[in-house]
């Protein structure tokens, strides 16, 4: 009987987790004329978002702060994560240790993603995440259209977030690893003052023969400063080639003596390259938004 009953309860709540009662899925549901809101776990939602401008369709995941419902005046910082899909989760289970520690301050979380049941996420965020094709993809079938997804994320996803979320619009920051690091410094030399803040864990730096350097020294050729926060580290056992390259793109940037630029380099040891994500994410969400802790900890 105890198995019996175990089998029901956990059929049930996979049922539960599909979307809901085996009585709401007899029928399918007519759908919503406007796509909205649907929770997640507690504070958090996930949102199909419509068609982009760039005829691509994404996937948004909503953390709310824990003081949100309580405090109906109050306006929060927002992270935008690439990899919403990986990271949101991540980021989530150890920010909670952070507000305790007052070591960083509440904020709005948003997750970037795509849509479905099983989508192909590498070839998504290749496409999305590269800013330019790789040589052995000179058409860009496959990846080179970062500056499209930037246009999306500031037109369309950012005004989204800012019309329907109490955001404070003075700080907001992006954050991702691996390609969604490339992306995350390539949109701090592509737009800046959209950010006020940036995380790269192990940022695919080496991507398209070290092209990120080359458009950090347009950048340098343009601009006196770099009036942000930046976090970046590597794993001191992830691919040797990979990186020596985020460590020029270090050498090159610490080089620029930006006076509005406040940085902060780690390499995380004894990790490769997803390992150093926990560590990395934690760190660096405390070095950027340390001008709005109670009680700051940038180390």
């Amino acid at each position: 009987m105890r198995a019996a009953r175990r089998l029901v309860l956990l059929s049930l709540a996979a049922a539960l987790f599909r979307g809901g009662s085996a009585a709401a899925q007899t029928a399918p549901a007519k759908p919503p004329s406007r796509p909205g809101p649907h929770p997640i776990m507690a504070s958090a939602q996930a949102r199909v978002l419509p068609t982009s401008s760039n005829g691509r369709t994404y996937q948004i995941y909503v953390g709310l702060p824990p003081s949100y419902a309580r405090e109906p005046n109050r306006h929060y910082p927002v992270l935008y994560l690439c990899d919403g899909y990986w990271d949101f989760t991540l980021v989530s289970s150890f920010l909670g240790g952070l507000l305790f520690d007052n070591d960083a301050p509440e904020m709005i979380l948003v997750g970037l993603g795509y849509p479905g049941l099983n989508p192909d996420f590498g070839a998504l965020r290749t496409y999305d995440y590269t800013p330019v094709p790789a040589p052995n993809d000179p058409q860009g079938k496959l990846g080179g259209h970062a500056s499209e997804f930037l246009h999306v994320l500031e037109t369309e996803i950012i005004p989204l977030v800012e019309r329907e979320y109490r955001v404070d619009r003075s700080f907001r920051a992006l954050g991702g690893s691996s390609l969604g690091g490339l992306f995350t410094l390539y949109a701090m030399f592509d737009r800046p003052g959209l950010f006020q803040g940036y995380i790269a864990p192990s940022p695919a730096v080496e991507w398209a023969k070290d092209w990120l350097l080359e458009r950090e020294a347009a950048y340098a050729a343009a601009n006196k400063d770099l009036p942000v926060r930046l976090f970046v580290s590597g794993a001191s056992e992830e691919w040797p080639g990979f990186l020596a390259a985020i460590r020029r793109f270090d050498e090159r940037l610490q080089g620029r003596h930006y006076p509005g630029l406040h940085y902060k380099w780690r390499l995380v040891e004894g990790e490769r390259h997803a390992g150093t994500k926990p560590e990395s994410f934690n760190r660096g969400v405390r070095f950027v938004f340390a001008p709005l802790a109670p009680s700051p900890n940038e180390k």
